[in-house]
């Protein structure tokens, strides 16, 4: 017998439906503690319900609400995989839109609005595969644990980092893990799609310093000036140069690049490896890795002093720090001593730096997953610059890929629309993306 089509026209019908449904449900999340994803999360689960699944609904605080469920795998043997997704989603402004952010529309082909690539379009991905199976009467492999998260796009606590802590239970057997920001077309040039699948993700150093000096009167001279020395550390922080560092994904991904672009350059093991040289002749697919060869420190906010004359007594700064697997320990080190003696810092918000085999069985079958429905593809591994939800459930030992698949025309800038305005997908990806995950996760 042959691999049986479980993504019937009912499917490929509820994933347009349901991205478009989620978006109208305004989930903002401004890190101000006002977002309530519970709407979305009973609309998902209402539909996940409808399967016969026990789903469970959890909250840390009112209103921010998980879901999970798990489905059962024909093999108990097997380890269990988790599927996540985050249900909130970055604020937008009405008027810089040519479609309102929260109206789902769906016209020409394209479903619009905030959330239609991060990351409801997944989100509705995957409750579109899971109902296609039930009508089917199908079971994965092994068991998959579904998890609808919120506050994903501020600092978790009340989404992914409550679940570990909390309902670590939900995730028993669980080794390894997919969710968002992978497996898109990425259009590097005439002939060139890649598909590129997180590997990795940089971890997050959001950094407070506080300068601190003598306060006194603006019009004397006050060699103590905690606004003069905050200044100059946020100064030296933001043209630091930082080394490069080659992590294993980082890596495979350059080696990967280089052989589709036909490039006579050294491994990225030789000494003689100029990554910057490489990077350079490797056009739009230098996007792919540019990020993620250094650790990276960009000053975003400055707060001090009440009053033009008055030199207060300190200053606070805050800067958008990132560090690869195995820099955390550089990443401090330098810190300390770019902020100097009457500069403190410490971590306005923290999170690992992770790292996915790229060798693994599992990344194998992701990449055949895509192969099979885009041969014209090439898989490449790659390091996120930011970061998921996969952070927070590596504390319980589950290793995370990248992997919300997404068959996109030319022209599409995927990266742009991220957090940005006229965020919006075609419909015609969304259908993609359920064939590849249905065959991934029915074969994982």
């Amino acid at each position: 017998m042959g691999d049986p089509d479980i993504v019937d026209q009912v499917a490929l019908d509820e994933v347009v439906s349901f991205t478009s449904d989620l978006i109208r449900i305004d989930t903002t999340n401004r890190g101000s503690g006002d977002c309530r994803e519970r709407p979305a999360a009973e609309y998902v689960a209402e539909r996940l319900a409808a399967t016969g699944l026990d789903v469970h609904l959890l909250e840390r605080t009112e209103g921010r609400t998980n879901v999970v469920a798990r489905i059962p795998g024909t093999d108990p043997s097997a380890d269990a995989l988790l599927v996540h997704g985050h249900l909130d989603v970055v604020p937008a402004e009405p008027a810089d839109w040519s479609v309102h952010p929260f109206s789902g529309e769906v016209r020409d082909g394209v479903v619009w609005g905030r959330g239609a690539v991060d990351m409801k379009n997944m989100d509705a991905m995957v409750l579109s595969v899971v109902r296609a199976w039930a009508r089917a009467g199908v079971r994965p492999r092994r068991d998959i644990v579904i998890a609808y998260t919120a506050d994903e796009e501020a600092s978790a606590i009340d989404g992914a980092d409550f679940l570990v802590e909390q309902h670590a239970g939900l995730f028993e057997g669980c080794t390894e893990g997919i969710s968002e920001s992978g497996a898109y077309t990425f259009h590097a040039g005439p002939g060139k799609q890649i598909y590129p699948i997180a590997a990795g993700e940089r971890g997050t150093a959001w950094l407070k310093l506080t300068g601190h000096g003598t306060a006194g009167h603006g019009s004397k001279v006050n060699g103590q000036n905690a606004v003069s020395r905050v200044a100059a550390a946020v100064a030296r922080i933001g043209e630091h140069e930082w080394p490069v560092r080659l992590t294993p994904t980082v890596r495979a991904c350059l080696r990967e690049l280089a052989a589709l672009h036909d490039l006579d350059v050294p491994d990225p093991d030789d000494p003689a490896y100029d990554v910057d040289a490489v990077l350079n002749k490797l056009g739009p697919a230098a996007a792919l890795a540019e990020a993620t060869v250094r650790n990276s420190t960009n000053p975003t906010m400055l707060d001090a002093g009440y009053k033009v004359n008055v030199i207060p007594g300190s200053a606070t700064a805050y800067i958008d720090g990132r560090f690869l697997p195995g820099g955390e320990d550089e990443f401090r080190t330098t810190l300390d001593a770019l902020t100097g003696e009457h500069v403190d810092w410490e971590f306005h918000h923290r999170s690992v730096a992770i790292e996915a085999p790229v060798d693994s069985a599992t990344y194998r079958q992701l990449r055949a997953a895509v192969r099979k429905f885009a041969p014209e593809g090439q898989v490449v591994p790659f390091c996120m610059s930011g970061g998921t939800d996969a952070k927070q459930f590596s504390r319980l030992g589950i290793t995370g890929y990248g992997f919300s698949p997404l068959r996109l025309p030319e022209g599409f800038d995927y990266g742009a629309l991220f957090h940005g305005v006229d965020e919006r997908v075609p419909v015609e990806a969304l259908h993609f993306g359920v064939r590849v995950l249905d065959h991934y996760l029915r074969h994982a």
